[in-house]
């Protein structure tokens, strides 16, 4: 079958996502797959659970022409969604025929939305995935970001596929929700306290592969450089680097890390993490090992 899409604009780090590359992190593979996995389930949600990989794309947004009919669902942060000039609802299904003009512009809040098609995108499937990982250059449109020109072709109608959980993550002031890490006994009391006590900021030092935070009191600054036997690493990890810079790890994330790590993101808060923006404070709140699974639960 023919058809796709051409890109027109694309802003950073636009890049084609499926659920991930699982089952690799033995290999040295991280699974990738969409930072905000529930606004990547709502898109397909939207198109009857019969949806590709999808485009995702960043805080600037994504403006394409279509080359053929296609059916397209858009979900993710706050964005502002045309087709030919004419505003459309965002979050919402729209069939699309030959030659429209759709242009998704930066809105109010969020840094990652998701465009999904009825038809499967048309690249090769590696390691079982079309998940890209622009850091090594692996898997979906030549292991690299999209850029304007570049034509991404469709396959076959997309198959129905199973239920992928989640919702499109609403900002919220609420304490990010952490389980403590496997190395929070070797800061000190007080350091732990002040993890939990005082909100630290998002930089603008952020990517697929982790988010630095600002530590607006120094204290961790202060605390002695730890290096330790490198281990795995999972999404959401919390690393405090040996200059005192926490980083919160992401979906293209390293496998293993030799910084020690004070905390985990409960599964169930990665996706509202992952949607705040640079300057944007953030607050943590530890929970059971426990209650984070039974969260995790709810939301399926």
């Amino acid at each position: 079958m023919s058809g796709g899409i051409t890109v027109l604009r694309a802003g950073p780090l636009a890049t084609i996502q499926d659920a991930g590359r699982f089952g690799m992190l033995r290999y040295g593979i991280a699974a990738s797959g969409p930072m905000v996995r529930g606004a990547f389930a709502a898109a397909g949600a939207l198109l009857g659970g019969r949806a590709g990989a999808a485009i995702e794309f960043t805080r600037t947004g994504l403006d394409f022409r279509a080359e053929g009919e296609v059916e397209a669902a858009f979900s993710g942060g706050a964005f502002s969604l045309s087709v030919n000039g004419e505003a459309r609802d965002w979050n919402s299904a729209l069939q699309l025929a030959a030659g429209d003009l759709v242009r998704v512009a930066p809105g109010a809040w969020g840094n990652y939305g998701y465009v999904r098609f009825g038809r499967e995108i048309a690249v090769p499937l590696l390691l079982g995935s079309r998940a890209t990982n622009s850091t090594v250059g692996l898997g979906g449109f030549g292991g690299r970001a999209l850029v304007a020109g570049d034509r991404v072709p469709f396959g076959d109608a997309a198959e129905q596929g199973g239920a992928e959980g989640g919702g499109s993550a609403p900002p919220s002031d609420a304490p990010v929700r952490v389980v403590w890490g496997l190395h929070a006994d070797l800061f000190p009391g007080a350091m732990r306290q002040l993890f939990v006590d005082k909100p630290f900021e998002i930089s603008t030092r952020l990517d697929r592969m982790g988010v630095r935070l600002v530590d607006p009191t120094g204290g961790f600054a202060r605390q002695p450089a730890l290096t330790l036997v490198s281990d795995a690493i999972v999404p959401g990890d919390i690393q405090i680097l040996g200059d005192g810079t926490p980083i919160v790890l992401m979906r293209d994330h390293q496998p293993t890390g030799g910084y020690p790590r004070i905390g985990t993101i409960a599964s169930v808060d990665l996706d509202r993490f992952a949607q705040l923006r640079p300057g944007e404070p953030v607050m943590f709140d530890t929970i059971t090992l426990k209650r984070a699974r039974a969260l995790l639960r709810e939301t399926v």
